[in-house]
């Protein structure tokens, strides 16, 4: 027979009311229990403030992430502009050098390039470094091409820097031969045609064309393009009316198809006068100036002779 555990209930004055027998395995198993619930309360409160500090500690961390984020992401775009301004500089650089060589052209001197090239080839550009990569090692690789490219800048500037100063020197030299020698656009306007073969507007057929045409409202002014002694001003068949300016050194310009001619035979002028006015004289299709550059004789491309 199962043990029992007995309970006697008395009333206050000891007169007893109730007897209660209680088997001792269910004392047991109540007791069990009780530790069990007491045991996973606590677990239950341990998880409870665990769970709290690591949303706590999440949410402090998610904001931290999204700082830095934001950021590295403003020093990604401060970086990208400094990219910009760098490419910027190197187009400068390279019209520069560009603009040098054809100031040697015109003065006919030798180039003074050393390279082949103004900048080598360079590494991967801000937009194009993997994004698998971890962000800091990103930045890392932008500052360091950011860096190798400034350094690249410096050392082709000085070279440059240096290349002018030979050229300034070697122009100081020449520097009447530099008047006389056609450096400007002898108007404004449109470049409707130029220099070489081309389909004859009037013919259909192939021809040679000796100058550039630039066209613009009748009456614009044409300019000298450099000093000269005017050698002829009058009618020249299909180009009209003509002035033509002997510049020496073999350097002739013409200007043709003019509406009027400011200019006379025998006249001196300085690069940057007005000689004529355009128009549409001898055979055109409409106001314009027709502009040859001849050396020694030959037609030579006249925008080889433009600086502005």
């Amino acid at each position: 027979m199962a043990k029992k555990i007995s309970f006697i209930i008395l009333s206050n004055s000891g007169t007893t009311i109730k007897q209660v027998a209680v088997p001792v395995v269910l004392i047991g198993v109540l007791a069990i229990g009780f530790l069990l619930g007491a045991v996973f309360f606590g677990i239950a409160i341990h998880d409870y403030q665990t769970l709290r500090q690591s949303v706590a500690y999440n949410r402090s961390m998610a904001r931290t992430i999204q700082e830095q984020q934001q950021e590295i992401g403003q020093q990604r775009l401060q970086v990208q502009a400094f990219a910009h301004e760098i490419n910027a500089l190197k187009d400068h650089l390279v019209e520069l050098d560009q603009f040098e060589e054809k100031i040697r052209v015109i003065a006919n001197l030798d180039s003074d390039k050393g390279e082949n090239s103004l900048f080598g080839v360079g590494g991967a550009a801000p937009d194009d470094l993997d994004p698998r990569l971890e962000i800091s090692q990103r930045h890392e690789g932008l500052m360091r091409e950011m860096h190798r490219q400034v350094d690249e800048l410096n050392t082709v500037s000085q070279r440059q820097e240096n290349r002018f100063g030979r050229l300034m020197d070697q122009l100081e030299g020449q520097r009447n031969l530099l008047a006389s020698t056609p450096a400007i656009r002898p108007t404004s306007g449109w470049l409707t045609s130029r220099f070489g073969y081309r389909t004859s507007p009037f013919t259909g057929g192939k021809e040679f064309h000796k100058g550039v045409d630039i066209a613009n409202r009748k009456g614009t002014e044409i300019l000298a393009t450099a000093d000269g002694i005017v050698s002829f001003t009058g009618k020249k068949g299909a180009m009209g009316n003509v002035v033509v300016i002997d510049h020496g050194h073999g350097m002739v310009t013409r200007y043709a198809h003019l509406s009027e001619m400011l200019k006379k035979r025998g006249e001196a002028v300085k690069r940057g006068d007005v000689v004529a006015r355009m128009g549409s004289s001898g055979r055109s299709t409409g106001p314009h100036l027709h502009y040859e550059v001849h050396l020694n004789g030959v037609p030579v491309n006249p925008t080889q002779y433009i600086l502005n």
